[in-house]
């Protein structure tokens, strides 16, 4: 049987500052990047997760952008809404930082209701808002959108950038794929996804036929608190 030397390895070469360099694989050595130890760390923090979520039966997940240049009544919209679930009886939970964030957090705690932040530890500091009742921080990502991912019975999306577009398109894979059961996913502001939902039905569906039209039911948009509040009413089995 053929057993490959590592003297037969090639030269890998990469082009740097316009020039050539060749890099000696016996030289390049990945696995000093790679600490065993941190499979403890991401442990601890799906269980220390788990056991915040755990004690919520009935949540809802806001997510949106963390800036707050979008607006203050996008940012009044997300408190009011945050504050009418609460009431209901909804546990409000977010990525517990601010912009819209920090707007459904202080509906839930105004309303005397149970406000959870989970958090994301970043090179340039990223602190809780001072409206949470409950949470963690994550130091990674995949982790913490795990907990995002299995917190509620709804999942509401207001405008936002990579981060909010990135958990939206994860949720929805998950529920298309029956990977999670399926659940209510509310996306606020028409004007803000609507450009995103017609690539969904004209490239996606009728151009390229990569999604199914009933795809196209696995969320639904609301232009109001009143609106948003009622579908979710009608779509959450309490």
């Amino acid at each position: 049987m053929f057993k490959p030397n590592k003297t037969m390895v090639p030269p890998v070469i990469h082009r740097m500052e316009g020039e050539l360099q060749v890099c000696d694989p016996e030289k390049t050595d990945h696995t000093k990047d790679i600490e065993s130890w941190r499979v403890f760390k991401i442990m601890a923090e799906f269980v220390e997760g788990f056991q915040i979520l755990r004690k919520y039966n009935l949540a809802a997940t806001f997510f949106g952008s963390a800036r707050s240049q979008l607006g203050e009544q996008i940012y009044e919209d997300a408190t009011a809404l945050a504050g009418k679930l609460a009431t209901s009886g909804f546990a409000v939970v977010t990525g517990g930082a601010s912009g819209i964030m920090e707007a459904a957090n202080k509906g839930a705690y105004e309303a005397g209701g149970q406000s959870v932040g989970l958090n994301i530890q970043l090179p340039s500091e990223q602190k809780a808002n001072p409206y949470l009742t409950d949470g963690m921080t994550f130091n990674y990502f995949f982790s913490r959108k795990v907990m995002l991912s299995f917190a509620s019975e709804v999942y509401i999306f207001f405008p936002g950038g990579f981060g909010t577009l990135d958990e939206f398109l994860e949720i929805l894979t998950l529920v298309q794929t029956n990977k999670v059961k399926r659940m209510p996913i509310i996306l606020y502001n028409k004007a803000f996804w609507n450009p995103l939902l017609d690539f969904f039905e004209k490239q996606l569906l009728e151009t390229s036929k990569t999604i199914s039209k009933d795809d196209l039911k696995l969320y639904q948009v609301a232009d109001s608190v009143d609106e948003a509040y009622e579908i979710i009413l009608k779509l959450v089995k309490c």
